[in-house]
């Protein structure tokens, strides 16, 4: 999986193994936050990457672990890619104080400095100036290594799109775009709101080498990926990638998904990024049914143990409850 000093993908039985079971963990991590979600285990606002596990899966698969990755509100995937422990990530859903943002994150600000994960953003487009702040940290200091920043087609509509963006490309800087286009910006589809929906061409007027892939393709976004962080790490600028991928569930749990034709729905499953990687691995004969079952299997046993582990954690001592909260000093009339 680590395999990160050659432009090409190898699929080996090794690397396509980790592909496959790296995008099961995050669809049945999911599927099991959705239904601790209805059991109200799990609190507050829950986006889910269902769909789109092969966009994470892909990009990551090729930084080096000292690389900085921002995401957005749907990032338990990329979290748990990056290698946040499943029981920290749980336990922040649960909101113990043994989750990764000691419980004060929830489902929409997982962080953890240690593995350089830097979010977890709930603000539309507002991972992109901070991780241009990362990655020009990185260029003034002279360490040659990228930063990711992974956000949706939503953001590209927003003004620190263009402001990053812009300084990126006029400073030169080691960034890694990673635009995760499902089509809809909440319930808003991009066709109705933008004159051009091609963001990979917005970028390109800004002189960053841009490129369209498939995001249901995890080598197709694994190959990309190679191509652009290579580029970023040799000092060539910042790169952009606009993955074309479809959620399969509703922007949010609260969302009652009644802008999108079940059909739709119903069509982009069939290109399900877990099912044609697997289709094809075993098709070619580099992983066989056993494998499969393997995988399935060391999974469900993770998220029955990360379960187990938020169950048990700590709550927050209330005696804490301000602690790390940061106000001006009382005045005395």
């Amino acid at each position: 999986m680590r395999n990160i000093a050659d432009d090409r993908v190898h699929l080996t039985r090794e690397h396509a193994f980790e592909l496959l079971r790296q995008m099961t963990r995050i669809r049945r991590f999911e599927e099991k936050c959705a239904e601790l979600y209805t059991q109200e285990k799990i609190r507050g606002f829950l986006h889910l990457y269902i769909g789109e596990e092969a966009n994470a899966v892909g990009v990551i698969s090729t930084l080096s672990e000292d690389e900085a990755i921002v995401a957005t509100y749907r990032e338990h995937g990329h979290a748990l890619v990056r290698g946040l422990p499943m029981n920290e990530v749980m336990a922040e859903m649960f909101g113990k104080a043994a989750g990764s943002s000691r419980g004060r994150g929830g489902s929409m600000h997982i962080f953890s400095a240690r593995h350089r994960f830097f979010g977890g953003n709930a603000i539309v487009a507002g991972g992109l100036p901070l991780a241009v702040g990362l990655a020009l940290a990185d260029k003034m200091v002279g360490i040659e290594r990228a930063t990711c920043c992974f956000f949706g087609e939503g953001a590209a509509a927003e003004g620190e799109f263009h402001e990053s963006l812009n300084l990126a490309a006029l400073w030169h800087l080691p960034v890694l775009f990673v635009c995760e286009n499902n089509l809809y910006a909440m319930g808003t589809a991009l066709a109705r709101s933008q004159s051009n929906p091609s963001i990979s061409e917005r970028a390109a007027v800004y002189g960053i080498e841009s490129e369209a892939v498939d995001g249901m393709n995890v080598v197709d976004v694994e190959a990309a990926a190679r191509r652009a962080v290579h580029a970023v790490r040799r000092g060539e600028g910042p790169r952009f990638i606009e993955a074309m991928t479809y959620r399969f569930r509703a922007h949010s749990m609260f969302d009652p998904d009644l802008y999108r034709e079940k059909a739709e729905i119903e069509e982009w499953k069939k290109r399900d990024p877990i099912m044609l990687f697997a289709d094809w691995a075993l098709s070619a004969g580099i992983l066989h049914q056993d494998d499969r079952q393997e995988i399935e299997a060391g999974v469900a046993q993770e998220i029955d143990a990360a379960v187990a582990f938020a169950e048990a954690a700590d709550w927050e001592p209330v005696e804490d409850l301000v602690k790390d909260v940061i106000s001006p000093p009382e005045t005395v009339p």
